[in-house]
């Protein structure tokens, strides 16, 4: 490996991990800036006892201000590298949600191709097909299954990979008053959803959700577990979208 494919090499792997090392870097300069202050207070107290603590506080300050130099520098720096790093994570950030953007519509597009080719009777024998496959490969027995209210259909939630017992009806009234929140609101988050409908709220649940453009619609695919067991598989017929608060 030549010297210049060996800087190039370096360098992606810096940028490629900034905000870790520019992370580690602020952590150091913490401690650091901990450290010198600590060591300038010391001999700032050594040199004031020299000099007399009789002396007014102007004086005092003339005497060892020069002693909290490299603290003031290495404070100053960390602070630099803290907000660095922070603007790295936003940037990328906002680059990983504009990706996002962009493949959800262009998935969106697709499937509007998908049924507009083959009609909506076959992408949803197609969905059908998918919601099995998802099923036997991730069967319930090997999964937490959550019981909700009463009711011992087991239903699936293709977003989370969740399995929870529940009722086509309470199902529809969630998605309802779902709905409702939005057209009041202007939005609501998948987190809403699975409130109403009893599960707990994911990592991701709070960063996604729907808006007044284009509201919550739930679609189900019966399918059977590995055992035979019937399953209610929940999908939606638009996917909750991330910002969906910037577009209320």
């Amino acid at each position: 490996m030549t010297l210049s494919e060996l800087l190039k090499r370096s360098g992606k792997i810096v940028a490629d991990n900034s905000p870790a090392i520019l992370t580690a870097i602020g952590v150091t300069g913490t401690l650091t800036t901990a450290f010198l202050t600590g060591k300038a207070s010391f001999r700032a107290a050594e040199r004031l006892t020299e000099e007399s603590y009789d002396l007014p506080t102007k004086e005092k300050v003339k005497i060892v201000w020069k002693l909290y130099i490299p603290a003031a520098l290495s404070g100053a720096a960390t602070v630099a590298v803290i907000i660095a790093a922070n603007r790295v994570g936003s940037r990328r950030a906002a680059a990983l949600a504009a990706a996002y953007s962009l493949s959800e519509r262009a998935f969106e597009q697709y499937k509007e191709k998908v049924i507009a080719t083959i009609g909506a009777k076959k992408e949803q024998a197609v969905q059908d097909s998918l919601a099995q496959d998802r099923v036997r490969n991730d069967p319930p027995g090997s999964r937490e299954v959550f019981v909700i209210g009463g009711s011992e259909t087991l239903c699936h939630d293709a977003f989370s990979g969740r399995y929870f017992t529940c009722d086509v009806e309470s199902l529809r009234r969630a998605e309802n008053e779902t709905n409702h929140q939005i057209l009041g609101d202007g939005y609501a988050s998948l987190t809403d959803l699975y409130y109403r409908i009893g599960l707990r709220p994911t990592a991701m649940s709070d960063e996604v959700g729907w808006t007044s453009d284009v509201l919550l619609g739930m679609k189900f695919s019966s399918v059977l577990t590995e055992d035979d067991r019937p399953c209610l598989s929940i999908n939606f017929v638009a996917g909750p979208i991330r910002n969906y608060h910037k577009f209320a």
